[in-house]
């Protein structure tokens, strides 16, 4: 696993690479807490809701990059002083099935999984899916304060 952190512009960066392997989303939930939870130069502090929200959504994402993205992951993790940018990456072409805005957010409480993208689509200002043009994507949350 690495890490790259830099401050730039009233903003703080990290980067983060995860193996293919379940453990990944709560090596990643507890970088996302370090991270946000520790004071950045110029940067406002992120509070607690919104740790624990992007806390929640790095699972999400990591997880369905993990068991789905046929690679390891990276996470990228963006602050500034009006939100938080969550980013997942990995090698597999294949777009997750996003709910559209507007969409109700009911899940089937029967199946185990495939709620996941529901609570981020909840929980985020913005979410999207960038092809990268190599084969692979990044799946792109935005919390906004």
């Amino acid at each position: 696993m690495r890490a790259h952190t830099r401050a730039h512009r009233h903003t703080a960066r990290a980067e983060f690479a995860l193996p293919q392997e379940a453990a990944s989303a709560g090596r990643a939930r507890k970088l996302t807490s370090v991270f946000l939870t520790r004071p950045h130069r110029h940067v406002t502090k992120v509070d607690a809701e919104r740790v624990d929200d992007a806390t929640l959504i790095v699972s999400e994402l990591v997880t369905n990059a993990t068991r789905h993205g046929r690679s390891p992951c990276r996470l990228r993790l963006v602050v500034s002083d009006a939100q938080v940018t969550v980013e997942v990456h990995d090698a597999s072409p294949v777009s997750p099935h996003v709910l559209k805005t507007g969409t109700e957010l009911r899940a089937d409480t029967e199946r185990e999984s495939g709620r996941g993208l529901a609570m981020v689509r909840h929980l985020a200002a913005r979410l999207e899916v960038v092809g990268t043009g190599r084969g692979g994507k990044t799946v792109r949350a935005v919390l906004v304060w």
